[in-house]
């Protein structure tokens, strides 16, 4: 599993992509915060097309995945997954 590094991208597993824009992609500007479960939170801005980054928020960082399938083979359909060569 790969550690969440501010810096990175990931691009959302949703099916509900905007036809010209494509997934959402986000950006990491925190490390992750510790939580009671051992997860915790993460802070993220959201990408434009320019690459331009807005609507800063926190996260829980199990939503942010390094593949972009399950333990089971399964496409993931829910959270963000870490884009190719990071």
């Amino acid at each position: 599993m790969t550690a969440i590094q501010p810096g990175q991208t990931y691009r959302s597993t949703s099916n509900r992509h905007h036809p010209v824009d494509g997934p959402t992609r986000v950006k990491v500007v925190s490390k992750p915060y510790p939580g009671a479960l051992g997860y915790g939170q993460v802070d993220i801005v959201t990408l434009t097309k320019s690459g331009r980054e807005v609507r800063h928020r926190r996260i829980e960082a199990s939503q942010l995945h390094a593949t972009a399938t399950t333990r089971d083979g399964q496409p993931r359909r829910t959270g963000y997954v870490l884009e190719a060569g990071q």
